[in-house]
């Protein structure tokens, strides 16, 4: 089976991608958002072609994954092909609302052709999704071994663009938190992070590494801190868990759902949070145990193998 789908949220798409078809993945000369082509950081299998708009119109395509609001529009302009009408198509909702969940409408919800897919179950509930049908696939990921060690007393914190993206990821909490832990931030456009918040550099380091050389230095850390508040799960909480890093993680959106007792701590409790970083980093031995709870917790409920058999059943229904 051929799958059109665009090179975005590169994390997920690498476990997407792993799945039995053939990924077409649209791309450009001058690799544009719209035309990344394939991933040049994370490792992806062969069964991943590049094809250019000019070779899109000529492929055969049996289903296409959209995952942004222009893309369905994209889809017809680049393959001559309408999405859920010429041919089958699901639209996956990666994000929460941008707005207020008591007022944001879906793009897809006055559509009824197209099935919406989103990645939690916080997502489904707090989206307008109309009259779209809807599912729920979570995450999958690709275990990269308990990699723990937690040599470092420091706290690992993961975040693209950190300036831009400001409360919403919690850039304004770190400070805070940079009074009990160093900090390492691992991410796009982190650098002068440190000199943004006005922190000593040692309090705050940061970093842009490829997926291969993260998980690593992640590992490295004493602790995974997520003070995230409001974006869908976060993919790095799930990989830090699967490394076997305890996590100390804002109680926003589906997190509660993902951290179990005794895999981390979970609290929108400034004293509570702070307490449990400072636990960690002085108890190395109760940082690992919390640790081997995460990764199994994570295992249980965001492997890889019920990621792709979820969406072999869902492809199986569309396209039938």
């Amino acid at each position: 089976m051929n799958i059109l789908v665009w090179h975005v949220h590169g994390s997920w798409l690498t476990s997407f991608v792993q799945g039995p078809h053939t990924f077409l993945v649209p791309v450009t000369p001058d690799r544009g958002p719209d035309g990344l082509g394939r991933a040049r950081t994370w490792q992806w299998p062969a069964s991943v072609r590049e094809l250019s708009p000019a070779e899109l119109r000529e492929a055969d395509i049996d289903l296409m994954v959209l995952q942004r609001p222009h893309e369905p529009e994209l889809a017809e302009r680049w393959t001559g092909r309408r999405p859920g009408t010429d041919v089958p198509a699901v639209y996956v909702e990666h994000n929460s609302p941008h707005g207020t969940p008591v007022d944001t409408r879906h793009p897809l919800a006055d559509r009824s052709d197209i099935p919406l897919v989103h990645v939690t179950h916080f997502n489904h509930l707090m989206w307008d999704n109309g009259r779209a049908p809807t599912e729920v696939i979570e995450h999958g990921i690709i275990d990269p071994g308990p990699l723990w060690t937690g040599e470092e007393a420091r706290a690992a914190v993961v975040v693209n663009e950190p300036v831009r993206r400001g409360r919403t990821t919690g850039t304004d909490l770190l400070p805070r938190f940079a009074r009990s832990v160093p900090l390492e931030v691992f991410g796009m456009r982190t650098d002068g992070l440190a000199d943004h918040l006005a922190l000593p550099a040692d309090r705050c380091r940061s970093r842009d590494l490829p997926q291969g050389e993260l998980h690593p230095a992640m590992a490295r850390c004493r602790l995974y801190l997520h003070p995230v508040r409001w974006t869908s799960l976060g993919l790095s909480l799930l990989e830090a868990m699967f490394l076997g890093m305890p996590v100390v993680a804002l109680d926003t959106t589906e997190v509660r759902e993902a951290v179990p007792e005794g895999a981390g701590v979970v609290s929108n409790r400034f004293d509570v949070l702070e307490e449990a970083v400072r636990g960690f980093l002085a108890d190395r031995a109760h940082a690992r145990r919390t640790g081997e709870a995460a990764r199994a917790a994570a295992q249980s409920r965001y492997g890889e193998r019920r990621f792709r058999d979820d969406w072999e059943r869902l492809i199986k229904e569309v396209t039938r």
